[in-house]
């Protein structure tokens, strides 16, 4: 079974759009899978020691995270540089309390400080959208899990320092919808990021989350490949291939172990092996988690469990600057992201979060050139999804909220993350990529993104 994606170059010679629009990038499952593809792949982690009241689930977009006893994902808020200040929270000191925020904090350019936030009746504090964990009187420390004391005279778990909270988002075990590990542009508000153990992988190796799946590769940010005719004894990447395709070296004292191996490439130099398929990096790649050399016919990016299937009806459509997701008629499908400018840094894209910035930004506050301009992708009666990470819910049309039960106008829409997704009214063709980076900062602050397939060039742009 294959998957196959476009790659997105960089904006500005269409020539160079056209080719990229022409080149795949092909996911083998079953080459990274060791030939098992009636099993899902899964992330291995390192054991960590951890108090009695947590454990380890694994996730369908970001791999294994640490859970309180219900299961429910644990996050950081991690410090943050903005171009105006910073935000969230420096190690050992918990900053989210229960105080409703009124003013805007001047975070984010060009708005100033002490700007009055919308629906200030309504609005949560940041305790209510990201309830502390808090530590039971005769909890003790454990490893790199200690206990912080807050303000208000609780106690709080942190994990490295950092205090840990839940979401409201996470209804049950394995849900990462309050945040992500996905690596944002600079230019967001510092979002809330699960936290995990460490994948189980040798010195030198790293895992990063993309659209994907959880990407393999070097310490330094150094995309991994895998050559389709190699075996698990032996690599056919020759010596002229090697001068682009880098086999990744293993030191002598390096021993295989799990899912790991070694090869040898000839007397006395030895290559990493992941999954029985010879390791290497791509000289030409030119930025960090790239999936450029994964263009190249017979080389596959490795991963170490994939993303969610998309739902049936959609489709992968290809554009001038690369592949989207896109609905069965082929038109783009678009995503919307929002942080507000309060100290506490509170997201405002969910259908439980105040509407006034979706609504602003799609319609100038009308509702209906909202639903003109950017109107949901509907979901047909009685569908149901096959993952956690798309769902099918129903929304208010007018307010954008959740629907109240047997309300008459409401809609039955797709959702990523529990958010909706739209196309645009703009869009005419199958192809068409005219509403992407509409909003604030090219959109990454309030306004909405097209669903591309591939992140590692601008990333964090869905």
């Amino acid at each position: 079974m294959k998957f196959s994606f476009k790659s997105r170059r960089r904006p500005g010679n269409l020539g160079a759009f056209a080719i990229a629009a022409l080149c795949a990038l092909t996911i083998d499952v079953n080459a990274q899978s060791a030939g098992v593809d009636s099993e899902p792949l899964v992330e291995a982690y390192i054991d960590v020691p951890m108090p009695p009241d947590f454990h380890v689930e694994n996730t369908e977009l970001d791999g294994p995270v640490f859970a309180d006893s219900n299961g429910h994902t644990l996050y950081i808020w991690p410090f943050h540089g903005l171009r105006n200040g910073y935000s969230g929270e420096t190690k050992g000191k918990p900053a989210c309390y229960d105080e409703v925020r009124t003013v805007t904090a001047g975070l984010m350019s060009p708005y100033p400080p002490g700007i009055k936030l919308p629906e200030l009746d309504k609005r949560p504090s940041c305790t209510d959208l990201w309830p502390p964990v808090l530590a039971p009187d005769d909890a003790e420390a454990v490893g790199d899990w200690t206990i912080l004391d807050r303000k208000d005279g609780t106690r709080q778990w942190a994990y490295e320092e950092q205090p840990l909270y839940t979401s409201v988002l996470d209804k049950q075990a394995g849900d990462v919808l309050g945040g992500s590990t996905r690596r944002y542009g600079g230019d967001s508000p510092a979002y809330r990021v699960p936290v995990g153990p460490m994948p189980r992988v040798p010195p030198g190796f790293s895992v990063a989350t993309t659209t994907n799946g959880r990407l393999l590769t070097t310490d330094k940010n150094e995309s991994l490949y895998v050559y389709d005719q190699d075996t698990a004894e032996s690599s056919m990447c020759d010596t002229e291939c090697a001068r682009t395709w880098r086999p990744v070296s293993a030191p002598e004292l390096a021993r295989a172990k799990g899912e790991w191996s070694i090869i040898e490439r000839s007397p006395g130099v030895r290559q990493w092996a992941f999954r029985q398929k010879p390791l290497y990096t791509h000289v030409l790649d030119e930025g960090s988690w790239s999936l450029e050399g994964s263009d190249v016919p017979g080389w596959s990016n490795v991963y170490t469990q994939l993303a969610p299937p998309l739902p049936d009806s959609f489709t992968l459509q290809d554009t001038l600057t690369g592949r989207v997701v896109a609905d069965a008629r082929g038109m783009t499908i678009y995503t919307y992201t929002c942080g507000d400018d309060s100290i506490d840094q509170l997201s405002c894209d969910h259908p439980n979060d105040t509407q006034v910035y979706r609504l602003a930004m799609c319609g100038g506050g009308d509702y209906e050139k909202c639903l003109e301009y950017w109107p949901y992708v509907q979901a047909e009666p009685g569908t149901t999804s096959n993952s956690r990470a798309w769902s099918v819910i129903s929304i208010d049309p007018k307010s954008g909220h959740l629907a109240s039960p047997e309300q008459p106008d409401a809609m039955t829409v797709w959702a990523y993350r529990d958010r909706p997704v739209y196309t645009y009214g703009g869009d005419e063709n199958p192809g068409d990529l005219n509403g992407s980076g509409t909003g604030e900062w090219r959109a990454q602050r309030n306004g909405i993104k097209a669903f591309w397939v591939r992140d590692d060039y601008m990333r964090g742009t869905l």
